[in-house]
């Protein structure tokens, strides 16, 4: 997919992850209910071993996907410094069907199933090009760190 500049999402905006784990790239649709982002893997990433993305690795993109959802309503701008944390509540289900290769660009598309206040359940795919290699059914809490 070309992306061009005024059809990206600052993912700074939308989640607290800075590097070495910040597993999202860019977004590239955004609404209350869904989320479309993309993910380049590099050698240099924590969760690369032999060349490959490791499932935690691709279990940790599809949290911080879903997270920019609902995340979303926590952040009022880019000029607002704002703290908050999240965390995986439970994770539904999961099936893995295969590792995306250093140099690949993962695309991730999540729906929000239900929210009530800051938990919510939401269903994640993420392909490899047009071969999906993970789906997964996530439940995720976040909260404003106060200052």
């Amino acid at each position: 997919m070309k992306l061009k500049e005024d059809d990206i999402i600052n993912i700074h905006h939308y989640l607290p992850h800075r590097e070495p784990m910040l597993m999202v790239d860019y977004i590239l649709e955004l609404t209350e209910e869904k989320v479309v982002t993309s993910f380049k893997i590099t050698d240099d990433n924590i969760f690369v071993h032999n060349n490959k993305l490791v499932e935690a690795g691709l279990i940790e993109h599809s949290a911080q996907t879903c997270s920019s959802i609902l995340g979303q309503s926590f952040f009022e701008g880019p000029d607002i410094e704002t703290k908050v944390i999240g965390f995986i509540t439970n994770i539904k289900k999961i099936e893995i069907f295969s590792l995306p290769k250093v140099g690949d660009e993962i695309t991730s598309r999540a729906s929000l199933i239900s929210q009530y206040e800051n938990i919510c359940n939401i269903f994640c795919e993420t392909f490899n090009h047009d071969e999906l290699i993970i789906r997964a059914e996530i439940n995720l809490f976040i909260q404003k760190v106060q200052q």
